[in-house]
C-alpha cells in the first residue's frame, strides 16, 4: 500500500466524518427550536423516553451527541436518572438508522454519482439570505461529503485479493474460535474510541465485509464491540459534572456491556436469527449460514453480509432495550451504588447546575442548559435581595454582620457565574448556529451582565447599611416601614423578570406589561418617599444624615428595578416571536 494511497484512504476517512458532522450541525440549525421543544416534552415515561432518544438520534444521526446531551441534562436537573436511561435506550436504536443509510445509499445504490450534482444545489442554498435555507444548504453539503468520502474509502482500500500474503495474514485471526470473536470486539472497541464515532467505525466494519477481508461473524464481533467504545464519549463528559450526571453515564455503559454479554453467550443462534430474518425479509442469501463467504464487493453475498450487519445492529439495540427498558428503576439503583454521591455534596450549593458538564456537541441545544443557567442565575440574586431586605430591619451587630458578608457572598456569586454562563456562551457561539440562535445568545450576554448589576446592588445596599451603623444612626419606624415596602415591591419585579424569562424559555413569553407594571410601582414609590424625605430634611423634622442613607437606599432600590426591565425587555427583543 503507496504512502499516497494511504493518505488517500485517510483523506477519506476525514471527507467522510465532516461530512457527517456537517450534516449533522445543519438538521440541528434547522430544527434547533423544535429540538429543544421536543426535549421540553419529556416525561417520566421511559418508553417516551426511548421514543424521544430514538427521534433525536436519527435526526441528528449521533448516539454520542445525543448521550452527552443528556448526561448534560441530567446535570442541569432537567431530566431524572430514570428519563435519561430511557432517552439513552431510545439513542441506541436511532444509531442504528446511519448503519442502513450507508448499506442502502453507500453501498447498494451508491449515491455518491448523484453527490456532485447535488452539491450546486448545496452551494445555492448555502447563499440564500435565509437563513433556514442556508442550514438547509448545510445539511445537503455535508450529505454529499458524507456519502463521497464513503465512496473514496471504498476505491482507496487496497486489494487484498492481489496480495494472499496479507490477506491470509488478515483472516488467520478469524481463524481461532471463539477467541476471534473477542480479538475483532476488542478491535471495534479500540477503533470506536479512535475515531469517537461509531458511525464511521460501522462504515469502515462494512467496507471490510463488503470486500471479503473479514467473514460476516468477525464483523457482528466488531459490531458490538463498537457498542461499548462509543460509551466512553459520554464518560468524558460526565467526569466534570455532578453525581447525578456520572450516573447516567454510567447507565449507558451498564447498557452496553451488558447487550455485549447475552449476545456474546448467544452469539451462535443470535447470529443465525438474524441470517434467517435478512435471508427472508431481502430474499438473499443467508448471511449466518455456514461457508458463506463475500467473494466480491458486487456479489449477492455482498449484499446479504451488509443487509445482515445493519440487522444485526438494529435487532442488537432492539432487543437490549425491550429486555432492559423494564428494568429501568434497577438500573438506576445500580448506577447509583455504584457511582456513590460524595460527602460534602451538600456544600456545593453555589456551583453552576446546567452547564457544569461541559458544551454540548449539538450547539443548538446547549442554549437549552444557557437559559436554564440564566434562570438559576436569577433565583440566586432574588435570594440575595432577600438578605438585603432581611438586614434592613436587622438591628443587632453581629447577626447584621453575618447579613453583610453574605450579600457580599452573593455578589461574588454573581461575578463567578456571569463568567462562567459568559464562557459558555462564547463556546456556542464559536459553533455553527442559526441566525435566531445568535441572537438570543446576544440578549443571553445582555441579561447575565443585568443579574450582576443586581448582585453588585445588593452589596451596595449592605455597605450603605454598614456605613449607616458605623455613624450609629437609626432609621425610625416610618422609614423602616417604607423602606420593606419598596423592598417587597423589587421582590414583587424578581418574580415577574423570572416569570418572564421563565415564559421566553418555553417559547410562551407574548409581552411583558407585567414588567413595566412592576418597574412602574418602584419608580412612583421612590419619587413619592423620596419627595417626602428631602420635605422632612427641609423642615428639620428628620437627622441630614440619616435621610441621605435612607434616600441612597431607596435609589438602590429603584436601580434594581432598571435592571429588571432592561432583562424583560431584552426577553422581548429576541424571544417573542413575530407575526
Amino acid at each position: 500500500m503507496g504512502i499516497l494511497q494511504l493518505f488517500t484512504l485517510l483523506g477519506a476517512l476525514g471527507m467522510f466524518l465532516y461530512g457527517m458532522n456537517l450534516m449533522s450541525s445543519g438538521l440541528q440549525k434547522a430544527a434547533g427550536e423544535k429540538l429543544r421543544g421536543f426535549l421540553s416534552a419529556m416525561t417520566s415515561n421511559p418508553f417516551k423516553g426511548v421514543l424521544t432518544g430514538l427521534g433525536i438520534t436519527s435526526i441528528i444521526q449521533s448516539s454520542s451527541a445525543t448521550t452527552v446531551m443528556v448526561v448534560s441534562f441530567v446535570n442541569a436537573g432537567l431530566l431524572t436518572l430514570a428519563q435519561a436511561i430511557g432517552v439513552i435506550m431510545g439513542a441506541n436504536i436511532g444509531t442504528t438508522v446511519t448503519a442502513w443509510m450507508v448499506a442502502w445509499l453507500g453501498f447498494k445504490s451508491d449515491i455518491s454519482v448523484l453527490a456532485v450534482p447535488l452539491m450546486i444545489f448545496g452551494f445555492l442554498f448555502s447563499n440564500s439570505k435565509r437563513d433556514q435555507r442556508k442550514n438547509i444548504g448545510e445539511l445537503i453539503v455535508g450529505f454529499c461529503l458524507l456519502f463521497l468520502g464513503l465512496s473514496f474509502m471504498k476505491e482507496s482500500v487496497p486489494d487484498l485479493g492481489q496480495t494472499p500474503e496479507v490477506l491470509n495474514f488478515v483472516t488467520s485471526w478469524a481463524s481461532h474460535g471463539f477467541g476471534s470473536v473477542l480479538i475483532f470486539l476488542v478491535f471495534g472497541t479500540i477503533l470506536t474510541l479512535v475515531l469517537q464515532s461509531s458511525s464511521a467505525t460501522m462504515a469502515i466494519t462494512l467496507i471490510m465485509l463488503s470486500m471479503g477481508w473479514i467473514p460476516f461473524h468477525m464483523a457482528c464481533a466488531m459490531v458490538l464491540g463498537e457498542n461499548i467504545g462509543t460509551t466512553i464519549t459520554a464518560n468524558i463528559a460526565a467526569s466534570i459534572g455532578n453525581t447525578q450526571a456520572k450516573r447516567a453515564a454510567m447507565s449507558h455503559t451498564i447498557f452496553n456491556v451488558f447487550g455485549v454479554i447475552w449476545a456474546l453467550i448467544l452469539f451462535t443462534p443470535f447470529l443465525g436469527l438474524v441470517g434467517w430474518i435478512t435471508e427472508n425479509l431481502f430474499g438473499v442469501p443467508n448471511p449466518a449460514a455456514e461457508g458463506f463467504a463475500v467473494t466480491s464487493a458486487n456479489s449477492p453475498e455482498s449484499t446479504s453480509a451488509l443487509y445482515g450487519l445493519s440487522m444485526l445492529h438494529t435487532l442488537f439495540n432492539l432487543t437490549n432495550t425491550l429486555i432492559l427498558v423494564w428494568f429501568t428503576p434497577l438500573i438506576g439503583k445500580l448506577v447509583s451504588w455504584i457511582v456513590r454521591a460524595p460527602k460534602n455534596q451538600e456544600k456545593e450549593v453555589f456551583r453552576l447546575q446546567y452547564i457544569s458538564a461541559g458544551p454540548l456537541s449539538t450547539p443548538e441545544l446547549s442554549v437549552e442548559q444557557a437559559f436554564n443557567e440564566i434562570i438559576h442565575l436569577a433565583n440566586i440574586s432574588k435570594t440575595g435581595a432577600e438578605y438585603a431586605r432581611t438586614a434592613i430591619n436587622e438591628a443587632d451587630t453581629d447577626k447584621f454582620e453575618e447579613l453583610r458578608n453574605k450579600l457580599v457572598k452573593y455578589e461574588e456569586i454573581s461575578d463567578r457565574v456571569e463568567f462562567e454562563i459568559a464562557s459558555f456562551l462564547n463556546g456556542v457561539s464559536s459553533e455553527e448556529i442559526s441566525e435566531i440562535t445568535s441572537k438570543q445568545i446576544k440578549a443571553m450576554y445582555k441579561i447575565i451582565g443585568e443579574l450582576e448589576s443586581l448582585g453588585d446592588s445588593g452589596e451596595s445596599i449592605s455597605r450603605i447599611l454598614s456605613r449607616k451603623n458605623i455613624h450609629k444612626k437609626k432609621f425610625d419606624d416610618e422609614s423602616i416601614k417604607n423602606l420593606n415596602t419598596m423592598a417587597k415591591a423589587v421582590t414583587d419585579a424578581y418574580d415577574v423578570m423570572i416569570a418572564n424569562l421563565s415564559a421566553a424559555h418555553n417559547g410562551t413569553l407574548e409581552e411583558i406589561s407585567n414588567a413595566y407594571n412592576a418597574e412602574s410601582n418602584i419608580n412612583t414609590l421612590r419619587n413619592n418617599f423620596r419627595e417626602a424625605a428631602v420635605e422632612e430634611i427641609d423642615n428639620g423634622s428628620k437627622n441630614y444624615q440619616t435621610s441621605v442613607y435612607y434616600i441612597d437606599l431607596m435609589n438602590e432600590f429603584e436601580r434594581m428595578g432598571d435592571y429588571m426591565i432592561n432583562i424583560s425587555q431584552d426577553l422581548e427583543r429576541a424571544f417573542i416571536r413575530r407575526q
